[in-house]
């Protein structure tokens, strides 16, 4: 690439605002994220399609974090790194590559919650509508998502991918390495990238907008769906349901469109816009990317925060863990995404 001679200069923003902003992020995010898990681990039903993909958001979200400490020290003192030095290697690897791979993995999962939960209700609605709309829509296979096995096996594919990509990715960049001239760590070449990192986000970007569509497509049809049942039927107790449904698939929505879709609209941009010469806007517009990234991951730390704000159930279950239960109590523990309703209860645990 032309412009790899040019040398970045980072500014207090990069150096200073970044690297608290991500020790912010690790320690609300690593207490949080571990939390949840402890709430799952004591509340939920190991057998529930959404306790599966919880579990992994979880473990993915908590990889997030894992690698805070090291995009911290990466942007704090990355210019002053020599590009070759094993601290460089294990803070790009990582930090960087890791966080990357990581974020898509809870893209994925969020996905697919939103679908998981679209199937559950499509299930357990009138019968003549929901054949309907899973014919016209998803069809048969929309019901796979709220099978517990196939949840299982999903969840491993994912994390051979991750693995796969990972070790490819750190492979390559030591490869790479070798007869590079740059001499710091925070350098075009890392935050830019060449041809084939150019390639991989491009196609991870158009993932990322496939899983956008899907989820968005999935709340216009839900309430399209509802809208006719309430027009043509009386939905009654089943209310509850159908809002707390499409109250979560709108939460997805917004953590989608509020923490991702700035970064995957930017980075297209960043590589029209990219001067072939000037360095001045080059570091301009990588820093701006920086922010969007940090932007990104910064849902990891506050998913506990949004859950614990928006599901019922989990705020009952996190309450009784500080204080003794009986065991009536324990029985009528529910799924963590749904709120505590008799008709909810006689729904989901079917599923």
């Amino acid at each position: 690439m032309r412009n790899s001679t040019c040398i970045l200069h980072p500014s207090i923003a990069t150096t200073v605002a970044l690297p608290v902003i991500y020790c912010f992020l690790f320690i609300t995010g690593s207490f949080g994220n571990i939390l949840a898990a402890w709430v799952f681990s004591r509340q939920a039903s190991t057998k529930r399609t959404q306790h599966i993909y919880l579990v992994n958001l979880i473990t993915a979200n908590l990889l997030v974090c894992s690698t805070m400490p090291f995009v911290a020290g990466y942007f704090a003192k990355g210019h002053q790194w020599t590009y070759g030095s094993d601290v460089c290697r294990v803070a790009y690897h990582l930090g960087t590559i890791v966080m990357h791979v990581c974020m898509y993995v809870t893209i994925t999962i969020l996905c697919t919650i939103a679908l998981s939960q679209y199937a559950t209700l499509k299930k357990n609605s009138d019968a003549r509508h929901s054949q309907a709309v899973t014919k016209n829509l998803y069809k048969r296979g929309l019901q796979k998502f709220r099978q517990p096995k196939f949840a299982k096996y999903f969840c491993i594919f994912i994390w051979l991918i991750v693995l796969c990509v990972t070790v490819t990715a750190i492979t390559y960049d030591a490869r790479a390495r070798r007869g590079q001239t740059f001499h710091t760590c925070y350098n075009v070449k890392v935050e830019i990238g060449e041809f084939t990192a150019k390639t991989a986000a491009s196609f991870a970007t158009a993932c990322f907008f496939l899983f956008f569509l899907t989820v968005l497509l999935s709340y216009y049809s839900l309430t399209r769906h509802l809208s006719k049942i309430q027009k043509n039927t009386h939905i009654g107790q089943n209310h509850m349901v159908y809002r707390t449904v499409k109250r979560n698939i709108l939460v997805i929505q917004i953590i989608l469109t509020a923490c991702f879709l700035p970064y995957h609209i930017f980075r297209p941009i960043l590589y029209v816009l990219l001067p072939e010469e000037d360095c001045s806007k080059i570091n301009y517009l990588v820093e701006i990317k920086n922010f969007l990234t940090c932007l990104c991951v910064s849902r990891s730390s506050i998913d506990p925060v949004t859950t614990l704000l928006l599901d019922k159930t989990f705020k009952k279950s996190l309450y009784s863990l500080f204080k003794k239960s009986t065991p009536e109590k324990h029985q009528r523990r529910t799924d963590i995404f749904i709120e505590d309703s008799p008709p909810i209860r006689s729904m989901m645990e079917r599923c």
